[in-house]
């Protein structure tokens, strides 16, 4: 049997070294290329069953995105893995619109890359849909590899209806991400509509979401559209969502299972055309266990979850956010400013309780507040300080290090100077693992799945420690 034969366009000789050899041990014939250029003469002269090509190919050579247009042409129906350190949404969004089977942010992992080259060389039916917007205007910033996950799960969402949950800490971007998938799929020419839950009184929320007829109950003088009806053709962003109170889930349920609603006080029904985005910061395993949300529910709109990662795990990204935030100010009327390297270190070693939200908030009151064209490390402390009611602010590492010395330097002052190593941990493990059931709301697999350590391990420590996991919840 003939071997596949695949063309990798990579100009980077120590990557395609790696590639290559994963790809013949696995039996393919591959072909390794480092242009355009050379790329576009040796398909012209032979045949190939799969183009791996990597984006950023030096100076004078373009992208291997803009380029793809060509050999679709005339290779059709040749199956297109990108890969790529540009590893922003943009990037895969555009890697998703010229129907490529994947895309694949560098750093990668080789196993991973051999399954997808595996999966493209099977059959498949893939149609690129229209240009979408450029980088300046995407919602989301950041090439982490914490965000790499999230662009990849955006653009395979962007041709389809199927129901998203996102998930997060409070300030994260969850409605961000929706706005991506609205702005960027084939739903963008209609309304984006979100609706804050915990927002609306109970017993009006009904009303709101499906709209209710003159005369439904006290104070409706007249009839009105709810946010579904003005979500028609487009999507509705239910933020939130672990917030509404049972009756109102009843209700959404039986309008997801149906595909109609009917206002409040009426009787005809309407045929509904949204797709359906939902968020919240809530823990729904431990919701629907405590009765407050339903089962049934939480299955219709968690067809396909999106994680967004706290800010405090995507540090690297803090100075493309600042920078973008920076900008953002200056459209606004706001002074231009900039941080100096000393202040930009410290935002990046701040814990960021609030994420994202917090981040900008900070960005605009420095901004609006600073002297200086470039703001000083003393005038973010302040800023930081005020934030948390604080007379002084420490980064995480240095609040992390003063307590580690603390609990040494007590410890050799004790008269009893042995098992020192045991008597450390202990100091430093029990506070670690209340706070962390705090943080995960009593939730052990959560807690356990943060710390990186067995379930088991972490039952069996907080017995040790006399922790009850039911008073963090």
């Amino acid at each position: 049997m003939a071997k596949e034969k695949i063309i990798l366009v990579e100009d980077d000789l120590s990557v395609s070294h790696v590639i290559i050899t994963a790809l013949r041990a696995e039996g393919y014939d591959v072909e390794n290329c480092k242009s355009i250029a050379e790329r576009d003469a040796l398909m012209a002269s032979s045949h190939y069953d799969l183009l791996l090509t990597d984006v950023g190919l030096g100076e004078g050579e373009g992208d291997g995105i803009s380029s793809l247009g060509s050999v679709k042409a005339t290779h059709p129906d040749i199956p297109i893995i990108i890969i790529s350190a540009q590893n922003t949404l943009n990037t895969a969004v555009r890697a998703s619109e010229t129907g490529a089977f994947e895309y694949l942010p560098k750093p990668f992992d080789l196993d991973e890359l051999v399954k997808v080259v595996g999966q493209a060389l099977k059959p498949r039916n893939i149609q690129p849909i229209e240009p979408s917007m450029d980088e300046e205007s995407l919602p989301l910033v950041g090439r982490s590899p914490a965000m790499q996950d999230v662009y990849r799960m955006i653009a395979r969402l962007l041709k389809n209806d199927l129901s998203v949950l996102v998930l997060g800490e409070s300030g994260t971007g969850k409605e961000l991400v929706a706005e991506a998938i609205h702005g960027l799929g084939h739903r963008k020419s209609g309304p984006f509509i979100a609706v804050n839950m915990a927002a609306i009184p109970s017993e009006l929320i009904e009303a709101e979401l499906f709209g209710h007829e003159k005369g439904a109950f006290t104070g409706a003088v007249a009839s009105a559209s709810g946010k579904f009806e003005q979500a028609q053709g487009g999507t509705l962003f239910l933020d939130e969502i672990g917030d509404m109170p049972m009756h109102a889930q009843t209700r959404l349920l039986r309008a997801l299972q149906s595909g109609e609603i009917n206002r409040v006080g009426g009787k005809g029904l309407v045929k509904l055309d949204v797709r359906i985005i939902a968020a919240t910061n809530h823990d729904f395993l431990e919701l629907i266990k405590q009765g407050k949300f339903r089962e049934d529910l939480y299955y219709r709109i968690n067809v396909v979850p999106i994680e967004l990662p706290p800010l405090r795990d995507r540090a690297s990204d803090i100075p493309a956010l600042t920078k973008h935030f920076l900008k953002l100010a200056v459209t606004e009327g706001l002074p231009h400013k900039q941080i100096s390297p000393e202040g930009m270190n410290l935002l990046c070693h701040n814990y960021w309780r609030g994420n994202v939200r917090e981040l900008k908030n900070v960005i605009y009151r420095l901004v609006v507040t600073g002297r200086e064209d470039t703001l000083s490390e003393d005038a973010i402390r302040q800023i930081l300080a005020a934030e948390r009611g604080e007379d002084r602010v420490e980064s995480a590492d240095m609040e992390f290090e003063a307590h580690i010395k603390s609990i040494v330097l007590g410890l050799m002052a004790a008269p009893e100077k042995e098992n020192l190593y045991a008597q450390a941990l202990e100091k430093f493990e029990k506070p670690l693992l209340i706070e962390m059931m705090h943080h995960a709301h009593g939730n052990q697999i959560k807690a356990a799945k943060i710390l990186g350590i067995n379930r088991n391990t972490l039952r069996k420590k907080l017995n040790e420690y006399q922790i009850d996991p039911s008073e963090s919840k």
